[in-house]
């Protein structure tokens, strides 16, 4: 399983630099970015108006809060999420629990076309993608289906890993461009952009790491 994880790590580094079938794969993170805002949303008593999903990888969350507190945790739950998605597909497949995690996957597909994405490249990569990954998994050999949600737990770990450091980078240079960091400077005054891309960065290391010591140090 090691050599497997090592392996899918490289790929997935490699593949998410691709301009065109890269840029495909890696919104799986995306999706589940815009999720984890979505479910903030909804539990701290707000709306998902609506989710869109975009070719380069972006991704827009619209909701509406009854409260400061629920906007300001809708905004953190971005980058958070998809890094925690990340740990719990690791701790998944080191415990052997494939089906658990195509499960996972398979849901939140599901409730995205069907409650939240609404714009035309969005409907169209979940539905690609889901009767893809859906057909692999009812016609793939076991070791194959493995193989792919290996890759996929990889891919979500570092797209969330390269996705922060841009948010970071970019908190620097140009902070009103810096979506999540951003949103969170304006509403939480005295923490500018930069510091919230620090931590969105950090954040995602710190993750990362306990994600792949799950696999390496056992």
């Amino acid at each position: 399983m090691k050599l497997q994880i090592l392996i899918s790590l490289i790929l997935a580094l490699l593949l998410t630099q691709s301009p065109i079938i890269g840029k495909y794969f890696a919104m799986i993170n995306t999706m589940i970015h815009e999720s984890g805002h979505s479910l903030m949303a909804l539990l701290t008593g707000g709306e998902v108006r609506n989710v869109s999903l975009f070719p380069n990888t972006s991704g827009v969350t619209m909701t509406g809060h009854t409260s400061w507190l629920s906007h300001v945790l809708t905004s953190l739950s971005g980058y958070l999420f998809s890094s925690l998605a990340g740990l719990l597909f690791f701790h998944l497949i080191v415990k052997g629990h494939y089906r658990v995690m195509m499960f996972i996957l398979i849901g939140f597909l599901a409730i995205n076309l069907i409650f939240w994405v609404r714009n035309f490249y969005g409907v169209f990569w979940l539905i690609t993608f889901g009767a893809g990954f859906i057909y692999l998994l009812r016609t793939g050999h076991q070791s194959i289906v493995q193989y792919v949600l290996i890759f996929v737990a990889c891919l979500v770990v570092v797209e969330a890993v390269m996705s922060a450091f841009w948010v970071m980078r970019v908190s620097f240079v140009s902070p009103s461009q810096a979506g999540d960091a951003w949103n969170l400077a304006q509403a939480v005054k005295f923490i500018p952009a930069p510091v919230w891309g620090v931590f969105f960065f950090a954040q995602s290391l710190y993750l990362a790491w306990l994600s792949l010591k799950k696999v390496f140090l056992i």
